[in-house]
């Protein structure tokens, strides 16, 4: 295997790379913090604050209510909410009961909802009385195992202005509360003086919570992460940051909850830390803007697609960016072109970062400070081996020079993937040292200093008469073009060739382009068979739940279109 172990001296990252992380609890980690500052804030929910004591004294009551129903260690949890108080009290509720949290996105459908819930034996679900929730979960109720649900308000949790006003203006968002034995509300839920005895809990051994993949291809699968995996990950995170401990930790928390890479890098590396989490409940470019000029948050992880939202919003010319200093993307891939634009706009350092579900969501990460490395998704974080692999042959290393699949190593990859012994067979590698690996499908290289740079994944390569071509890198020379905004590349079937490449692209406001003649500036610039047939020009472009690109969608809709035509 080649590892591209960064030496000491080309280390970037603030802790050396062969830091060791103690496997803790999720549970001690919180306590540790609550006992410490109580009466810091932990969340400003629309402009009402929480304290670190106050959400202790509600997940004390949420574990206790869940006891009180007969709930409790190894039972699993799921949590179908958005970014609201709710979650963090219930997340913490069922890790100091013993339990595991499920992941539920609020954009699923029933279908997909019955069916995690079913692989995962979901007993219980966490949700709102939310027209875009409640219905949904009521369904999921009569069509799966699921035993109960537990409905919280919104309404209950902003300050009490805007509490009156959510009544008065959301009234067609807010659902009914059945009378049914099997619907709990949270208020009645957490009735109690949160007094009971909790478990003891093996940070290495006991699942905290069982994230599903996105799909890419087949079913999504059930991440098993433990407490010591998602514990490692937080303090990994926490230990990029040079800063850390010096200054005003507040995070702007406007990626989903749900989703691994807010898992870590908002809530667990900021409760890790003792900061305050900014939260707004979905991503909307003037709602975010209005809260970091309110509150004057330190930091904002999100997406390509969200700073370019922002960069867009009217109101970026006029708000105050001052005290925002870190901005970690993830989730695709950041063009150099936006990352340039987003610092000249607000003065804040944008760094790329990696991650997957099955790493608690971070992997590696550009240093905050200095120069970055250009097209690199960074080193690895502390305590992380990324190694190459033959693309054909994970036992072997790749040809000398070429890019190979990347494969992990490190205390934050998770335990297996849940009741499916198959996957984890094809997804870990042993080696004769006794190193457990785990496959990515993403092709990558590794340079002299330890800095990865990510080629493409494995499932999305087109194969053109037999040559293998990324569809990132085709992608990446659009984003050069002025007038392109974003661009999507698939492969499409082609009678001669096998398959063909074909670009789909938006473009920035205002610029004119068609799609022949981006065609005519792109293919020069590629090998022969990496040309493209077409450029399509679209108004828009299929995103996923947390608002990155989504191949997957778009060629789903080529298909059909091609099916239907």
């Amino acid at each position: 295997m080649s590892t591209g172990q960064p030496s000491p001296a080309a280390y970037r990252h603030p802790v050396p790379w062969d830091a060791t992380f103690d496997p803790r609890s999720m549970v001690e980690l919180f306590e540790e913090m609550a006992a410490r500052q109580g009466s810091a804030p932990l969340i400003d929910f629309m402009g009402r604050r929480y304290t670190y004591a106050q959400v202790r004294h509600a997940a004390d009551r949420v574990a206790c209510g869940l006891a009180a129903m007969g709930y409790g260690k190894g039972d699993r949890i799921g949590l179908f909410l958005p970014n609201v108080p709710h979650y963090l009290a219930a997340y913490y509720g069922v890790l100091k009961l013993g339990a595991t949290v499920v992941n539920f996105s609020p954009l699923y459908t029933v279908a997909e909802l019955a069916h995690q819930v079913d692989d995962s034996g979901t007993r219980l679900l966490f949700t709102l009385s939310a027209t875009a929730l409640l219905p949904t979960a009521l369904r999921v109720l009569e069509a799966s195992g699921l035993e109960r649900l537990v409905v919280g308000q919104v309404a209950g949790a902003l300050p009490p202005l805007k509490s009156v006003a959510y009544r008065l203006a959301k009234r067609r968002e807010v659902a009914a509360i059945p009378r049914d034995p099997r619907v709990t509300r949270f208020s009645a839920l957490i009735a109690n003086s949160g007094g009971c005895a909790m478990p003891t809990l093996d940070p290495a051994r006991d699942v905290a919570l069982i994230q599903y993949t996105g799909g890419t291809t087949g079913s999504p699968k059930g991440a098993m992460l433990s407490h010591a995996n998602l514990s490692a990950n937080a303090q990994q995170v926490a230990s990029l940051d040079p800063e850390r401990g010096r200054g005003v930790d507040r995070i702007l928390g406007v990626l989903p909850l749900f989703h691994v890479f807010a898992n870590t890098c908002v809530l667990n590396r900021t409760v890790l830390t003792g900061g305050e989490i900014v939260m707004l409940p979905r991503f909307d470019a003037a709602a975010t803007l209005a809260a970091l000029a309110r509150t004057g948050a330190t930091s904002l992880p999100g997406v390509p697609t969200m700073f370019q939202a922002l960069l867009d919003h009217p109101d970026t010319a006029t708000t105050d960016f001052s005290s925002l200093r870190i901005c970690i993307s993830g989730g695709a891939p950041l063009a150099a072109e936006l990352k340039q634009k987003f610092r000249d706009a607000t003065g804040a350092t944008l760094v790329e970062g990696y991650g997957l579900s099955e790493s608690s969501g971070v992997v590696s990460c550009n240093p905050y400070e200095g120069e970055p490395r250009a097209g690199s998704i960074g080193q690895p974080l502390p305590g992380t081996r990324v190694a190459l692999v033959d693309k054909e042959d994970p036992t072997r290393p790749p040809p000398a020079g070429e890019p190979g699949e990347m494969v992990l190593a490190g205390p934050q990859i998770m335990m297996g993937y849940w009741n499916r012994p198959d996957a984890d067979a094809e997804v870990f590698v042993d080696t004769p040292d006794g190193t457990r690996w785990m496959r990515t499908g993403d092709v990558g290289l590794v340079d002299p200093d330890g800095f990865v740079r990510i080629v493409d994944r494995l499932k999305d390569m087109i194969a053109v008469s037999g040559f293998k071509v990324f569809p990132s890198q085709i992608e990446a020379v659009l984003h050069h073009h002025p007038a392109v905004k974003e661009a999507l590349v698939i492969g499409l079937p082609d009678a001669y060739r096998g398959e063909v490449p074909r670009a789909y692209v938006t473009l920035e406001e205002g610029a004119e382009a068609d799609g022949p003649a981006l065609a005519a500036w792109l293919n020069p610039q590629l090998g022969r068979h990496e040309r493209v047939d077409a450029v399509i020009v679209r108004a828009a472009l299929p995103k996923t739940m947390i608002g990155k690109l989504s191949r997957k969608d778009l060629i789903a809709e080529v298909t059909a279109q091609a099916s239907a035509g």
